[in-house]
């Protein structure tokens, strides 16, 4: 049953964001539990990591040093290099800044699955660009837009521990001692966390409800620009470097698909709802593309693909 729920992912974002666009009353007094539902989902994603995952970062660096930092160098120049081409409001501008700054989100990991990628590399530099975020994010927000908006560093750096790491370690900690437990429940998980995914958009959507008849045509665009640079640079950044094309599918969905339902937190927390606009339109449309792109090149397959073993190949499948 779960499976079937979790598969339709993209349908249920797409439908409660609508719903909360025409109905943002049924959403809007959900603000404050934004993030309390950001740990739900960091935490139940500690629960599907082990010991090992972090072992695979010592075993197979090359392909995780690639993936996460062609993520922290494209997506938030892209982000600002389309803001700027669109002509986005400093607001606006740094909404995006945010969303390009942020980790991998988690979605990513079951787009690398629906693809036939590396799941366990997938899920090995989703965390490895969690952890690097709690310095990254602020640094290069304040980097990018600190000049015209004053960005409080210390703030976001506390905020991202508490939302991202604090939970995350309790998440494989709790594997750690329960872990054969936690495995048959692991399709629950990823509803749950969808679920909490699902809500945060609404609520985002719900609050700039107002804006999205002005705001929402550019948004959007600037959105999908965003995010389809990401996922075809990195893919063919990687290709071009000599990786498989399993290895270069996986990096092109942790490059392109954000954490942006932090990039929403901090927006509410710290800036503006409008600046939240962003990351709640990346959130709508990076499952869609994301789930597009995944059953495309499952149906493609990878058997006429030239493997070309050291760069990719020495992470297990």
């Amino acid at each position: 049953m779960f499976e079937r729920i979790n598969r339709l992912f993209p349908v249920w974002v797409v439908l409660l964001a609508v719903i909360a666009a025409f109905q943002p009353q049924l959403f809007v007094g959900f603000k404050s539990d934004i993030q309390t539902l950001l740990v739900v989902i960091m935490f139940a994603m500690g629960l599907t990591l082990t010991r090992e995952d972090f072992a695979r970062v010592i075993k197979a660096p090359k392909p995780v040093a690639v993936g996460v930092v062609l993520q922290f160098l494209i997506m938030p120049l892209a982000a600002l290099l389309v803001s700027r081409v669109l002509g986005l409001s400093p607001e606006l501008t740094t909404g995006m800044v945010l969303v390009g700054a942020t980790a991998g989100g988690t979605s990513s990991n079951v787009m690398t699955w629906l693809a036939g990628g590396h799941v366990a590399l997938s899920v090995t530099m989703t965390m490895v660009s969690t952890v690097i975020s709690v310095v990254a994010t602020p640094f290069i927000t304040w980097l990018i837009v600190g000049r015209s908006i004053d960005v409080p560093v210390l703030g976001m750096l506390m905020s991202i521990a508490q939302l991202v790491l604090a939970p995350i370690a309790l998440g494989v900690i709790v594997h750690h001692l329960l872990g054969a437990r936690i495995r048959k429940i692991e399709p629950a998980l990823a509803t749950l966390a969808m679920a909490a995914i699902i809500l945060i958009i609404a609520i985002v959507v719900a609050l700039n409800a107002g804006n999205l008849t002005t705001l929402g045509p550019i948004v959007a665009l600037a959105v999908i620009a965003h995010n389809g640079i990401g996922l075809a640079a990195g893919y063919w950044l990687t290709r071009a470097l000599g990786f498989d094309i399993r290895t270069a599918r996986t990096i092109a969905f942790e490059v392109g698909l954000q954490n942006s339902g932090l990039a929403v937190s901090l927006a509410n927390q710290f800036f503006t709802a409008g600046a939240a606009l962003p990351g709640a339109l990346f959130s709508v449309w990076h499952n869609v593309s994301g789930s597009l792109l995944a059953g495309y090149w499952k149906r493609r397959g990878i058997s006429s693909a030239i493997t070309k073993p050291g760069a990719g190949e020495s992470v297990s499948r």
